[in-house]
């Protein structure tokens, strides 16, 4: 793992630990943390999501950002109750750092499915007022575009089979690190 991924998953970490009222590891510092960036952070237990909350594009320093949204993807993801301190030591914390986001201008569904790169594209949906995004890890489980689609489509709150002279794309790439299995 390169410094920037150790320090990234460290400053997450000891975010998490310090808003649970933890003691917190210590993080290095590097010159790179202070440069504008975007992250995701994920957590998980035993393999299953716990929590995923980020930033799209890049507002803050990168070190501001990781550890805004790890205590976010720990206290205030929606789909979740808030994590708990007894819960830490199992937590896996993973970072996602985004590449700008850049239009994919597409014709159609078939289109997309056409241009998307399953495994490499982050995805970001706009239709009708709502946006939602899925990172390439998601392909893991919705290899098929169709079906990732489909699914990115109820992500932002809009049926499954929704297509619309309104929909928009855009993709991205990550760089990312997980911390080793707890």
């Amino acid at each position: 793992m390169d410094d920037l991924g150790n320090a990234l998953l460290r400053h997450a970490r000891a975010a998490i630990a310090e808003a649970l009222g933890e003691p917190a590891p210590a993080a290095p510092d590097l010159a790179g943390l202070y440069d504008p960036g975007a992250t995701f952070v994920t957590l998980t237990q035993g393999g299953e999501l716990r929590g995923c909350i980020g930033s799209l594009e890049a507002h803050r320093p990168l070190l501001d950002d990781v550890r805004a949204n790890a205590r976010a993807a720990a206290l205030r993801d929606p789909r979740f109750p808030p994590l708990v301190a007894s819960e830490l030591q199992r937590t896996r914390v993973e970072v996602s750092l985004l590449t700008p986001a850049e239009p994919l201008p597409v014709a159609s569904e078939a289109d997309a499915c056409r241009q998307l790169r399953p495994g490499v594209d982050g995805v970001i949906f706009t239709a009708g007022g709502r946006r939602a995004t899925f990172l390439p890890q998601v392909w893991e489980q919705l290899p098929e575009p169709t079906e990732f689609l489909a699914r990115l489509r109820q992500k932002a709150g809009l049926p499954a089979s929704y297509w619309g002279p309104d929909v928009r794309l855009a993709r991205y790439a990550v760089r990312k690190w997980k911390e080793d299995p707890c």
